[in-house]
Protein backbone atom coordinates (compact mmCIF):
# COMPACT_ATOMS: atom_id res chain seq x y z
CA UNK A 1 0.00 0.00 0.00
CA UNK A 2 2.97 2.54 0.55
CA UNK A 3 3.82 2.22 -2.85
CA UNK A 4 0.51 2.59 -4.30
CA UNK A 5 0.15 6.19 -2.07
CA UNK A 6 3.77 7.36 -2.99
CA UNK A 7 3.06 6.64 -6.78
CA UNK A 8 -0.24 8.45 -6.64
CA UNK A 9 1.46 11.57 -4.70
CA UNK A 10 3.99 11.93 -7.12
CA UNK A 11 1.96 11.29 -9.97
CA UNK A 12 -1.36 13.73 -8.73
CA UNK A 13 0.42 16.09 -6.41
CA UNK A 14 -1.85 17.83 -4.59
CA UNK A 15 -4.44 16.28 -5.77
CA UNK A 16 -3.55 13.16 -4.61
CA UNK A 17 -3.15 13.95 -1.18
CA UNK A 18 -6.26 15.74 -1.41
CA UNK A 19 -7.96 12.19 -2.35
CA UNK A 20 -5.74 9.75 -0.58
CA UNK A 21 -6.14 11.89 2.99
CA UNK A 22 -9.87 12.18 2.04
CA UNK A 23 -9.97 8.45 1.55
CA UNK A 24 -7.81 7.76 5.00
CA UNK A 25 -10.77 9.47 6.86
CA UNK A 26 -13.04 7.31 5.75
CA UNK A 27 -11.29 4.03 5.47
CA UNK A 28 -8.97 4.58 8.37
CA UNK A 29 -6.73 1.84 7.40
CA UNK A 30 -4.94 3.71 4.96
CA UNK A 31 -1.89 5.33 6.55
CA UNK A 32 -2.06 9.22 7.05
CA UNK A 33 1.26 9.10 8.35
CA UNK A 34 2.76 7.85 4.97
CA UNK A 35 0.83 10.27 3.19
CA UNK A 36 1.44 13.11 5.55
CA UNK A 37 5.54 12.38 5.77
CA UNK A 38 6.38 11.71 2.53
CA UNK A 39 3.97 15.10 1.77
CA UNK A 40 6.43 16.82 3.88
CA UNK A 41 9.63 15.48 2.18
CA UNK A 42 8.06 15.63 -1.55
CA UNK A 43 7.94 19.82 -0.62
CA UNK A 44 11.65 20.16 -0.18
CA UNK A 45 12.07 18.04 -3.59
CA UNK A 46 9.54 19.28 -5.80
CA UNK A 47 7.51 22.11 -6.38
CA UNK A 48 4.81 21.54 -3.90
CA UNK A 49 4.85 23.66 -0.73
CA UNK A 50 4.78 22.59 2.94
CA UNK A 51 1.60 25.25 2.94
CA UNK A 52 0.11 23.46 -0.24
CA UNK A 53 0.64 19.61 1.51
CA UNK A 54 -1.01 21.35 4.64
CA UNK A 55 -3.71 23.10 2.82
CA UNK A 56 -5.03 20.19 0.95
CA UNK A 57 -4.42 17.59 3.62
CA UNK A 58 -6.53 19.59 5.91
CA UNK A 59 -9.01 19.94 2.81
CA UNK A 60 -9.26 16.19 2.27
CA UNK A 61 -9.63 15.40 6.05
CA UNK A 62 -12.62 17.96 6.34
CA UNK A 63 -14.12 16.04 3.23
CA UNK A 64 -13.91 12.68 5.05
CA UNK A 65 -15.12 13.56 7.81
CA UNK A 66 -17.92 15.89 6.64
CA UNK A 67 -19.01 12.34 4.87
CA UNK A 68 -19.08 10.11 8.19
CA UNK A 69 -20.98 12.71 9.79
CA UNK A 70 -23.38 12.61 7.48
CA UNK A 71 -23.67 8.92 7.63
CA UNK A 72 -23.93 9.63 11.38
CA UNK A 73 -26.81 11.13 10.87
CA UNK A 74 -28.47 7.95 9.51
CA UNK A 75 -27.94 6.15 12.35
CA UNK A 76 -29.33 8.50 14.84
CA UNK A 77 -30.66 7.20 17.88
CA UNK A 78 -34.21 6.69 17.36
CA UNK A 79 -32.77 3.99 14.50
CA UNK A 80 -30.20 2.32 17.20
CA UNK A 81 -33.74 1.69 19.83
CA UNK A 82 -35.34 -0.18 17.09
CA UNK A 83 -31.59 -2.38 17.85
CA UNK A 84 -31.97 -2.25 20.89
CA UNK A 85 -35.38 -3.43 21.65
CA UNK A 86 -34.45 -6.72 19.31
CA UNK A 87 -31.24 -7.58 20.43
CA UNK A 88 -30.66 -5.41 24.10
CA UNK A 89 -31.34 -8.62 25.90
CA UNK A 90 -28.24 -10.17 23.70
CA UNK A 91 -25.83 -7.11 24.13
CA UNK A 92 -26.99 -5.75 27.54
CA UNK A 93 -28.25 -2.81 26.66
CA UNK A 94 -31.42 -0.32 26.99
CA UNK A 95 -32.54 2.49 25.71
CA UNK A 96 -31.65 4.36 29.15
CA UNK A 97 -28.00 3.10 28.52
CA UNK A 98 -28.07 4.61 24.51
CA UNK A 99 -29.84 7.79 25.88
CA UNK A 100 -27.27 8.39 28.36
CA UNK A 101 -24.49 8.15 25.70
CA UNK A 102 -26.09 9.80 23.92
CA UNK A 103 -26.67 13.05 26.48
CA UNK A 104 -22.60 12.42 27.39
CA UNK A 105 -21.42 12.77 23.56
CA UNK A 106 -24.18 16.12 23.21
CA UNK A 107 -22.31 17.52 26.73
CA UNK A 108 -18.54 16.69 26.18
CA UNK A 109 -18.68 15.95 22.12
CA UNK A 110 -16.95 19.19 20.84
CA UNK A 111 -13.72 18.84 22.70
CA UNK A 112 -13.81 14.74 21.74
CA UNK A 113 -13.99 15.51 18.36
CA UNK A 114 -11.34 17.88 18.63
CA UNK A 115 -8.95 15.96 20.68
CA UNK A 116 -9.48 12.54 18.84
CA UNK A 117 -8.63 14.13 15.63
CA UNK A 118 -5.04 13.89 17.25
CA UNK A 119 -5.39 10.05 17.74
CA UNK A 120 -4.65 7.16 15.08
CA UNK A 121 -8.03 5.37 13.84
CA UNK A 122 -10.50 7.37 16.16
CA UNK A 123 -9.49 10.40 14.85
CA UNK A 124 -11.40 9.27 11.24
CA UNK A 125 -14.32 7.55 13.38
CA UNK A 126 -15.55 10.08 15.76
CA UNK A 127 -17.60 12.08 13.12
CA UNK A 128 -20.23 9.05 12.81
CA UNK A 129 -21.37 9.67 16.48
CA UNK A 130 -20.56 13.24 15.98
CA UNK A 131 -23.56 13.08 13.13
CA UNK A 132 -25.62 10.57 15.46
CA UNK A 133 -26.02 13.55 18.09
CA UNK A 134 -26.83 15.94 15.59
CA UNK A 135 -23.98 18.22 16.64
CA UNK A 136 -24.19 21.28 15.42
CA UNK A 137 -22.83 21.29 12.02
CA UNK A 138 -20.52 24.27 12.23
CA UNK A 139 -19.28 23.52 15.18
CA UNK A 140 -18.33 20.29 14.07
CA UNK A 141 -16.46 21.59 10.99
CA UNK A 142 -14.77 24.33 13.19
CA UNK A 143 -13.19 21.90 15.15
CA UNK A 144 -12.71 19.20 13.34
CA UNK A 145 -10.67 21.40 11.20
CA UNK A 146 -8.83 22.64 13.87
CA UNK A 147 -7.62 18.83 15.21
CA UNK A 148 -7.16 18.16 11.04
CA UNK A 149 -4.81 20.88 11.30
CA UNK A 150 -2.50 20.38 13.81
CA UNK A 151 -1.90 16.57 13.31
CA UNK A 152 -1.43 17.53 9.45
CA UNK A 153 0.72 20.41 10.10
CA UNK A 154 3.03 18.37 12.76
CA UNK A 155 3.29 15.35 10.12
CA UNK A 156 4.13 17.37 7.28
CA UNK A 157 6.64 19.79 9.33
CA UNK A 158 8.26 16.45 10.38
CA UNK A 159 8.40 15.27 7.20
CA UNK A 160 9.74 18.01 5.60
CA UNK A 161 12.57 18.46 8.44
CA UNK A 162 13.60 14.96 7.74
CA UNK A 163 13.91 14.86 4.39
CA UNK A 164 14.48 11.25 2.91
CA UNK A 165 14.60 9.80 6.31
CA UNK A 166 10.69 10.64 6.21
CA UNK A 167 10.50 6.32 6.56
CA UNK A 168 11.99 6.40 10.27
CA UNK A 169 9.21 9.05 11.56
CA UNK A 170 6.55 6.09 10.19
CA UNK A 171 8.23 3.62 12.10
CA UNK A 172 7.98 5.65 15.25
CA UNK A 173 4.23 6.30 14.51
CA UNK A 174 3.35 3.00 13.67
CA UNK A 175 4.50 2.43 17.63
CA UNK A 176 2.80 5.08 18.42
CA UNK A 177 0.14 3.91 16.98
CA UNK A 178 0.28 0.38 18.11
CA UNK A 179 0.18 2.17 22.05
CA UNK A 180 -2.76 3.60 21.39
CA UNK A 181 -4.39 0.86 19.99
CA UNK A 182 -3.14 -1.37 22.96
CA UNK A 183 -4.65 1.37 25.32
CA UNK A 184 -7.98 1.61 23.66
CA UNK A 185 -8.19 -2.36 24.00
CA UNK A 186 -7.49 -2.15 27.92
CA UNK A 187 -9.70 0.52 27.76
CA UNK A 188 -12.67 -1.28 25.90
CA UNK A 189 -12.04 -4.48 27.57
CA UNK A 190 -11.98 -2.90 31.53
CA UNK A 191 -15.50 -0.73 30.35
CA UNK A 192 -17.45 -3.55 29.39
CA UNK A 193 -16.35 -5.59 32.52
CA UNK A 194 -17.13 -2.85 35.07
CA UNK A 195 -20.74 -2.17 32.51
CA UNK A 196 -21.22 -5.69 33.24
CA UNK A 197 -20.79 -5.81 36.68
CA UNK A 198 -23.27 -2.68 36.69
CA UNK A 199 -25.75 -4.23 35.28
CA UNK A 200 -25.71 -7.55 36.86
CA UNK A 201 -26.20 -5.07 40.26
CA UNK A 202 -28.94 -3.59 38.98
CA UNK A 203 -30.80 -7.10 37.71
CA UNK A 204 -30.01 -8.18 41.65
Amino acid sequence: MQNWIIETMDTFGYLGIFLLIALENIFPPIPSEVILTFGGFMATQSSLSNIGVIFFSTLGSVVGAVILYWIGTLLDVKKLEKIVERWGHILRLTKKDLYKADEWFAKYGVWTVFFCRLIPLIRSLISIPAGMSRMNFWIFLLFTTLGSLIWNTVLVLVGASVGASWEKIVEYMDVYSSIIYGILGIGLVIFILLFMKKRKRATK
